[in-house]
């Protein structure tokens, strides 16, 4: 556990995506001390000092960056011994990274009190009123220059102890003056408010607010660096082999080298997990449409790091650009033949049957994906999860859409159109044709056949509620081709059978829109071998707050810091993965395996009145409990119970719907589950 107490990653973690503004004034201090460093020569064995002179001070105890939206942030661990008069110690936090490792090592016996076991420490140094230690760490966030003192987001140490902790690193540093108390959790937050009026609090929304640069999907690309507001891109072109700059993040994109937003985004967007899929470089920066290096290099090719600290961007030439395009193309990506013998409409616990005889999760969802697509694979494996409340649902097998697309003939116009070079190389030409496509499809007939059948299970199954189909393809929600955003689901009210009609047919159009269609074309999939199941449940009427959500810390894959990230917004009107220019959502980091499970709110909506979350903390804990046990569930699908050694985590989308009994309170609907294909190549720029 005490692993989990590294505030290093607490500060990425529980700022989570925060970033850090500009020099904080310190307490009563004009500016920062003289600077006198206590560490002599370049000796980079120091294991600890007990005051930090000058900036040399710092840099030879700080851990390196931490691979966290936080960029730029280093870190020193600092522990006061109680025991030993407030003896005060910066630990060299390479050396040491964690508290336990340090205090076991030079504070243990020989006059001192021993100190115990790390579980035992654990249970007391964070928890206890007579605990010997107060643990922390100073934090510099290098690009606002901000100094902040935190502690564990779990740790309940009061406004007192708190208040020592500050005012012994503020005695013993050069950068006293400008210390500042950042609190790391709400828990935190209010017993940072009883802190003594000279002690500075900064809260993770200002620290976020002063950042100039959000690291989302790390990597170099190489590309030509294009312009464009996210409005307009309905009506222009992108090129697989562009690094496009925008004001705001679309909800949908094309295929592109590299993205970087003016406005920052959220780390659930369709375009960021694109972006991490396709392991192309996202990153936020404020001012960039008026940026002058990036003017500087505006339509020139160039190559562009966005690493977890810093990011940098250089011009290259012709001969750079083809040979990282040619060193980057993605291996073809081959989808396993449609399984078209399946023709019953299936309730959905039946979709994925539990694997038996030891076959692996793992084989059971691919055996699904063939008849039923990803979505209602996994969708199938949810609706067994104690503890993970979704709608009841009935999934319609692939084999009806290929019965409508042959029916209709829509396969000899695709394989027409495929042979066409002027559809192949011309993206306003290939636009056009597939819209055709898509009108035409959405004016054919459905087989009368599958009519009969699809209306008598709505009719005795599914009364009086209009229905929510929703894409399933053996093309999206898969471990490496989550194809987010690619399919368009849709609504239809059975007392207007038409209505029912219309919606099947315009979420199979959705298979052949542009973007999605290039984006196949990119991971060269055959697009013939495309198949769309429906997944099918009552649409949501009332929604109080719609969301989506990580089963673990997107911003510390090293594991140190476990915790949920939760993204969500009030009512069901605004798109959570994509807001609209100047709207916010709740953003915050749920630490649900540790004591306390605190809350590390990173931003808040912008439609809720100050001071108020979208989810009370018994909505949050319901989601919490959802969360663990989808990511306990899928792990032998995808994580450390499938032998997946690295970091794992399930991409979650949840609503909270007013369709319970008048008097009680909103219900929790788990919607989807699928990988979430993590930040990408944990580069440095330099």
């Amino acid at each position: 556990m005490y692993q989990r107490n590294r505030i290093t990653s607490i500060l990425a973690l529980a700022l989570a995506a925060a970033t850090l503004p500009a020099a904080c004034g310190g307490s009563g201090g004009t500016g920062p001390a003289p600077e006198v460093c206590e560490r002599k020569g370049d000796d980079a064995s120091t294991e600890f000092l007990e005051r930090v002179g000058c900036a040399a001070d710092f840099e030879a105890l700080a851990s390196a960056p931490i691979d966290a939206n936080l960029p730029g942030a280093r870190s020193v661990k600092v522990a006061l011994d109680q025991a030993d008069q407030n003896a005060l110690y910066f630990q060299n936090s390479v050396l040491y990274p964690i508290h336990h490792d340090f205090v076991s090592t030079h504070l243990s016996g020989d006059g001192l009190p021993y100190v115990p076991p790390l579980a035992d420490f654990n249970a007391t140094e964070y928890f206890t009123p007579d605990r010997r230690f107060i643990l922390g760490a100073v934090t510099h966030y290098q690009g606002p220059g901000r100094w902040a003192l935190e502690i564990s987001p779990y740790d309940t140490a009061s406004a007192d102890m708190i208040a020592a902790l500050f005012r012994a690193v503020q005695g013993a540093s050069f950068f006293g003056p400008e210390l500042a108390f950042h609190p790391t959790s709400e828990a935190v937050a209010v017993e940072a408010g009883k802190l003594p009026s000279d002690i500075p609090v900064v809260s993770t929304g200002d620290l976020y607010a002063e950042i100039d640069y959000q690291p989302l999907s790390l990597g170099t690309a190489v590309g030509r660096l294009h312009f464009a507001k996210a409005a307009d891109l309905d009506d222009e072109y992108l090129s697989h082999q562009d690094i496009v700059v925008l004001d705001e993040a679309p909800n949908d994109i094309s295929v592109v080298q590299g993205i970087i937003t003016e406005e920052f985004q959220t780390p659930l967007s369709h375009v960021n997990v694109l972006s991490q899929n396709r392991r192309t470089p996202n990153m936020g920066l404020r001012g960039a449409m008026s940026h002058p290096e990036l003017l500087a290099l505006k339509d020139k090719l160039v190559e562009l790091t966005a690493g977890a600290s810093s990011w940098s961007v250089r011009e290259v030439t012709e001969a750079e650009a083809e040979a990282f395009w040619e060193a980057h193309k993605p291996t073809p990506v081959t989808l396993p033949e449609l399984d078209l013998t399946v023709t019953e409409l299936t309730d959905i616990e039946e979709v994925t049957p539990d694997p038996a005889n030891g076959e692996p999760l793992r084989d059971a969802i691919k055996t699904a994906v063939l008849a039923f697509g990803g979505k209602a694979a996994h969708y199938s494996i949810l609706a067994r999860i104690p503890d993970v409340p979704i709608q009841k649902a009935f999934a319609i097998p692939v084999y009806y859409y290929d019965l409508f697309m042959k029916q209709n003939g829509f396969y000899d116009r695709i394989e027409a159109l495929l042979a066409d070079p002027q559809f192949t190389t011309d993206p306003a030409a290939r636009d056009e044709e597939l819209k055709a496509l898509r009108d035409a499809m959405k004016a054919a007939p459905i087989d009368a056949d599958f009519q009969a059948l699809l209306q008598a299970k709505i009719e005795a199954e599914y009364p009086g509620h209009p229905m929510r189909f929703r894409t399933s393809t053996n093309s999206e929600d898969l471990e490496g081709f989550p194809c987010a955003g690619c399919y368009d689901s849709n609504t239809g009210d059975p007392a207007d059978w038409e209505d029912v009609l219309d919606a099947i047919r315009k979420t199979y159009a959705s298979a052949w829109k542009l973007r999605t269609f290039d984006e196949r074309t990119y991971y060269g999939i055959d697009h013939r071998s495309i198949g769309m199941a429906l997944l099918v449940h009552h649409n949501f009427p009332d929604e109080e707050a719609n969301g989506v959500a990580v089963t673990n810390n997107p911003f510390d894959t090293a594991g140190v810091q476990p915790a949920f990230y939760v993204n969500v917004q009030t009512g069901g009107d605004v798109e959570v993965v994509a807001p609209p220019a100047g709207v916010t959502n709740d953003e915050f980091l749920y630490f649900f395996s540790q004591p306390n499970q605190p809350v590390t709110y990173l931003t808040h909506s912008s439609l809720m009145p100050e001071g108020q979350t979208v989810l009370s903390a018994a909505q949050v804990h319901q989601l919490g409990v959802a969360l663990d046990a989808i990511h306990a569930r899928f792990s032998p699908a995808y994580g450390p119970a499938a032998g997946n050694s690295g970091w794992y985590a399930m991409d979650v989308e949840f609503k909270f719907d007013d369709d319970a009994s008048p008097g009680e309170p909103p219900t929790l609907y788990i919607k989807q589950a699928r990988p979430y294909p993590g930040r990408g190549a944990a580069v440095q720029a330099p």
